[in-house]
């Protein structure tokens, strides 16, 4: 295994924090990005650290926000200029909203759109440059079974932000192929415990609005319980970081373009069969084959 300089977002809780400590564990140098390092995120920064030398781990933190250009791009800058590369990023940032999609306005649903799928465009332009000069590197997606998979209602603009975060790895995939830099896609299921993702998930200031659907009220609560029971008991969401380490730690040139970690079966796994042998018969039938894969 070559030891890679990685770049995770959204690091500081959930599954970007347990990314963070498997690709560290794997071996590889791991720059964990959030937001306010020196302030609210403080205590999480410390923890990170006195983890990384009780392990051992080459773990750093550096400050990152994607909702801001400026800040995505100094955070790579200081990474260049600490170790004078970048092999591959993780766009795990995101946020979860939950309520009936007409309660949310226009506004707040664009700010799920900046945080999930925006903030990984910002990040790409201060690392895609890095990652073409070198002529090789990764960047990796973290998407959701909610993209091709079942899932219950009430995430309605959370799944269609992520939807679109999908669409744009794919499309981006065949435009990078020929410098080098390869794509995978890692998609998690649904995991009832072991991150903060529901307990802190947005809900829409409409409240009004969101109280006309009273007679769904205790739905999602009945769908939880449901997850939880069909849910086995390895299912563990530090197994998505422990299959991203995994990718990272693949020999160029031979990393999937997806993967799906999906204890509960939701059915993504079935459709991404299909829709990859799909897109990859098209891929030949329009002359781009060489775009579906870099050389090794």
């Amino acid at each position: 295994m070559t030891q890679s300089v990685v770049l995770v977002t959204g690091a500081a809780t959930g599954i970007g924090a347990l990314t963070v400590r498997s690709l560290a564990k794997a071996g590889h140098v791991v720059y964990a990005s959030m937001r306010d390092i020196a302030g609210r995120n403080a205590a999480r920064v410390r923890e990170l650290r006195d983890w990384g030398f009780a392990n051992g781990a080459d773990v750093r933190v550096v400050e990152l926000d994607v909702l801001s250009q400026a800040s995505a791009d100094a955070a790579v800058a200081s990474i260049i200029a600490d170790r004078g590369r970048l092999d591959a990023v993780v766009h795990n940032a995101g946020h979860l909203v939950i309520g009936p999609t007409e309660a949310f306005t226009p506004e707040e649903i664009a700010q799920v759109f900046d945080t999930n799928f925006l903030g990984a465009q910002r990040v790409n332009r201060a690392v895609l440059p890095v990652l073409r000069r070198q002529g090789r590197g990764l960047v990796l997606w973290v998407s959701s079974s909610t993209v091709r998979g079942g899932f219950p209602p009430f995430l309605g603009p959370y799944a269609a932000a992520k939807a679109a975060m999908d669409s744009l790895a794919v499309s981006l995939s065949y435009e990078l192929a020929r410098f080098g830099i390869e794509t995978s896609i890692v998609v998690p299921g649904a995991f009832t415990a072991g991150t903060e993702h529901f307990p802190k998930a947005g809900k829409p200031a409409d409240s009004d609005t969101a109280a006309a659907y009273a007679r769904y009220d205790g739905l999602l609560d009945q769908v939880g319980v449901r997850l939880s029971e069909l849910s086995p008991p390895e299912s563990d969401p530090a197994a998505v970081g422990e299959e991203i380490a995994r990718i990272v730690s693949l020999p160029h040139g031979t990393r999937p373009f997806r993967s799906v970690v999906d204890f509960i079966d939701d059915g993504a796994a079935e459709v991404t069969e299909v829709a990859e042998r799909v897109r990859e018969q098209f891929a030949h039938r329009i002359g781009i084959a060489d775009l579906l894969k870099v050389n090794a």
